[in-house]
């Protein structure tokens, strides 16, 4: 087996880190403290290709495979989860269902844009009443003439509301199946689109300089040809995003992970007590190398799930582990280096602070940490 990224993926990671130290690092924490979604920011990951990795040249893309996008994610979670959402979101729920399941039109209409960052899309899932159960979404979608008209609302959308969005891609009942259940299709939305409102929300613990927004639906009437796929496709649509979403998650808990167990590691090294620096107890020792040890099982656990998505092999279960995996590692990691800062940890001023708040959305987004045992529960035949 060989472990090695290839010099291309190498180089990746080489730049990303390089942009993330250079231009994230040293306004992640006023962005956070402001609650400040970056426009300036967000152009200049698409200036260096950040959007659209793993989409064809044909729509502006990069043309690389799932591995290399997942390495770009994490070294921007190494030092701004915000940053990273943005990322995440935008490639793997904003551009991911159109590449995947739109149109040759569609495709040409809105991919170029996206994969510039100069664009955002959103992806209309969660409801009010409906998070972990998908399938019990109250969004409604009625055929009128050569139009559909889109009623209800959506929670919790990241990239939606903030003056890159151009729209999002919005799950809706499109009628009763034949075994009783709600047929479900997804449909694309412009900003703009009479009905359609987006509005920011604020306050949030975590991922506090990304855009995340409340979509209100009123009669909105969109085109025949502006739903996504075919009718009634709209269910496994997401399902699909879902599982290449959950790498992009889980990339995020591992670059997380990395961030804080450096920023423990050096000051460790620095801070003195009883004569010595307190890396050189045995207690503080211990986290430290749990936390690394950890960290490479995540890293392995992660890049192979990635590889099995570029073989176009099954890689469904080996996602969700490690989405499951790497989430509830960063929260282990970041506890450990709050511990080792003690008191200091508590303050803004240090990072350790941000990467312990920003975890906790990973046990919960794209699928709660229970949603993932039972996806895997599935799989492995209980």
């Amino acid at each position: 087996m060989d472990f090695d990224l290839t010099r291309e993926q190498e180089m990746i990671r080489k730049e990303v880190r390089k942009f993330a130290q250079s231009e994230i690092a040293p306004v992640a924490a006023e962005l956070d403290e402001k609650e400040k979604f970056s426009v300036e920011l967000t152009k200049k990951m698409g200036e260096i290709g950040l959007f659209g990795m793993f989409v064809s040249g044909e729509y502006q893309g990069q043309d690389l495979n799932y591995l290399s996008y997942i390495v770009a994610v994490e070294e921007i979670a190494r030092v701004d989860g915000s940053q990273a959402a943005t990322i995440a979101a935008g490639n793997s729920l904003g551009i991911g269902p159109i590449y995947y399941f739109g149109t040759a039109k569609q495709k040409k209409k809105y991919l170029p844009k996206l994969c510039s960052g100069q664009g955002l899309w959103g992806f209309g899932l969660t409801e009010p009443t409906a998070g972990s159960d998908a399938g019990g979404s109250k969004t409604t979608a009625i055929e009128d003439g050569n139009q559909w008209v889109i009623n209800g609302s959506k929670i919790f959308i990241t990239n939606a509301s903030c003056e890159l969005s151009m729209g999002v891609t919005v799950q809706a009942v499109t009628g009763t199946r034949l075994d009783g259940k709600p047929e479900y299709s997804c449909f694309l939305v412009e900003h703009g689109t009479p009905g359609f409102k987006a509005t920011s929300m604020h306050r949030k613990m975590m991922w506090r300089a990304s855009d995340t927004a409340g979509l209100y639906f009123d009669d909105v009437r969109v085109p025949k040809d502006n739903i996504l796929g075919i009718k009634g496709d709209g269910f496994r649509q997401m399902l699909a995003t879902l599982d290449g979403g959950r790498l992009s998650i889980a990339a995020m808990g591992l670059g997380g992970s990395q961030g804080a167990y450096e920023t423990a590691l050096a000051y460790a090294k620095k801070r003195i007590q009883f004569g010595q620096p307190i890396s050189k107890f045995q207690a503080v020792a211990f986290k430290l190398a749990d936390s690394a040890l950890e960290i490479e099982c995540a890293r392995n656990l992660l890049y192979k799930a990635c590889w099995l998505k570029d073989q176009n092999r099954p890689f469904e279960k080996e996602a969700a582990m490690a989405k499951l995996y790497c989430s509830e590692l960063m929260g282990r990691v970041a506890n450990h280096a709050v511990q080792i800062h003690g008191g200091y940890g508590l303050m803004k001023e240090y990072n350790v602070e941000r990467f312990y708040r920003d975890q906790k959305l990973l046990d919960i987004g794209e699928g709660t940490s229970e949603v993932q045992r039972i996806v895997i529960s599935r799989y492995i035949g209980c």
